[in-house]
């Protein structure tokens, strides 16, 4: 989901909430346990075919909603949710959320480089979506980077019906500033705040419209669909059946989005702004392991990160000469997917300008910048919770680097950054490690907010001790 278009309506939530009992405890118990959800939610009935509640003409009107533009109901698909049976098993080919583990989506917001990680975590939830019904969902983490640093993330909660076609039940919805929560604006739950939302008919015809989100007041898009059958430029070449809808917000403005078979949403733009898949797994995924040009790029960054500085710039010129043409190599294989090509290049550029002008700090920033444009390429040829492993641990990198710059605010952010990863590798790690990450978490947000640069320098260095293989 596109989510750039928030009202702050939450102001000042603060520094306290982002801590890592948001971060990894807001879903709460493993796929297939669910007797302590459910029983927190009531009995549970078994699941049928439901009407789906729709806002009223006073609720629209009331809404500011009555003068939109909105499909008339002889061309809504989503009036009716039929039985959840299976739910988790969202292999709907345009929204395939169970089968698809990680995918890096990038573009521009605001004039800025805007990147997000989707990943799909290993918990689900269990929520009431209709007076007595119950349904068991999967919760997809949402993590958007703006000019580098953290500015919105989001748990959403997905299921598939018994005909096939998949729903939306509600998002957590957390908006940073500064590093900080500032607003929790967007979040819903299906059964609480409204009703379920369809987010993909299972065979989405020209015509067809439905809501993705439908409580008057709070969160509204409707979507149109307008072309099916259509070929678009993937990762790895054409990907043929993909559709193009139009999809209405509550403003009054529309965007159109693109969505792909095997990858789900694929394209999203409107007023100068755009989101679109760069790479998806398992989609794209390729064996033979990490090739060995990129794992020169990855361990020249690496190097410059330590190394940078008097008496070390020489060897840092011959590292970046010799990561220029392992990617110039590299990209000679026809493997790197086109939306990660400019990314990558425009690192490995400022790294060679940051050395060449002998500058510590940019050279160890663009060396980070590098690391992490090498692991988003390493996503096709490694495990997902491998690659976040070392995600985890870039970011503890980037702490130590703003950190020695004092910035607070900039070191907040990178708390929240790896209280956020550390949901995606949870089964990575045994109950005696992952104990000790929490704690050091905990710590490592104390440091921060206590402007304790120097301890959390420490805290850092030791999380990153722990988590090495």
């Amino acid at each position: 989901m596109f989510r750039r278009r928030r009202t702050a309506i939450l102001v000042g939530v603060g520094l306290a909430v982002a801590t890592i009992g948001v971060a990894g405890a807001v879903v709460a118990f493993e796929r297939g346990d669910d007797d302590a959800e459910r029983s927190s939610v009531g009995a549970c009935r078994k699941s049928v075919s439901t009407p789906v509640p729709q806002p009223t003409g006073a609720q629209l009107a009331t809404a500011g909603l009555d003068e939109l533009p909105r499909a008339p109901n002889s061309a809504r698909v989503d009036l009716v949710a039929p039985a959840f049976s299976t739910p988790t098993d969202v292999s709907n080919p345009l929204f395939p959320i169970s089968e698809l583990r990680s995918a890096i989506l990038n573009g521009r917001v605001e004039g800025k480089p805007f990147r997000t990680e989707t990943t799909l975590l290993p918990e689900t939830r269990i929520l009431e979506w209709s007076n007595g019904q119950c349904v068991e969902v999967l919760v997809s983490q949402y993590l958007a980077y703006l000019d580098g640093r953290i500015e919105e993330v989001a748990l959403d909660h997905y299921a598939q019906d018994d005909d096939g076609n998949a729903w939306y039940l509600g998002e957590d919805v957390f908006n940073y500033e500064d590093g900080v929560i500032a607003d929790t604006a967007g979040t819903w739950l299906a059964g609480k705040e409204g009703p379920a939302a369809m987010i993909m008919p299972a065979d989405p015809q020209v015509g067809d419209a439905y809501r993705p989100e439908n409580i008057a007041g709070l969160v509204f898009e409707e979507v149109t669909v307008k072309a099916v059958g259509e070929t678009v430029d993937g990762p790895r070449g054409p990907v043929r059946g993909a559709i193009t809808v139009r999809e209405l917000h509550d403003d009054g403005t529309f965007e159109e989005k693109v969505f792909a078979p095997g990858y789900g949403e694929f394209f999203t733009g409107g007023g100068g702004e755009v989101e679109a898949l760069a790479l998806a797994v398992p989609t794209d995924a390729v064996a033979g392991g990490v090739p060995p040009q990129l794992e020169a790029v990855s361990a020249g960054a690496d190097d410059i990160f330590e190394t940078a500085g008097p008496g070390a710039w020489k060897k840092a010129s011959r590292a970046v000469a010799t990561m220029t043409a392992a990617w110039a190599g590299y990209r000679r294989t026809g493997q790197v997917p086109r939306r990660l090509a400019a990314p990558t290049s425009g690192a490995l550029k400022a790294l060679a300008r940051a050395v060449a002008v002998r500058d510590q700090a940019e050279a160890r920033q663009a060396a980070l910048n590098v690391s992490q444009a090498g692991l988003d390429l390493q996503l096709q040829y490694r495990p997902p919770t491998d690659v976040d492993l070392d995600r985890f641990d870039l970011w503890l990198r980037q702490l130590l680097l703003d950190a020695r710059g004092r910035d607070q605010a900039a070191v907040i952010g990178d708390v929240a950054t790896v209280e956020w990863i550390r949901d995606r590798i949870v089964r990575a790690l045994d109950p005696a490690e992952l104990t000790r990450l929490d704690t050091l978490l905990r710590e490592l947000r104390t440091n921060a907010g206590d402007e304790d640069f120097e301890a959390a320098s420490g805290t850092a260095s030791e999380l990153g001790e722990l988590l090495k293989r």
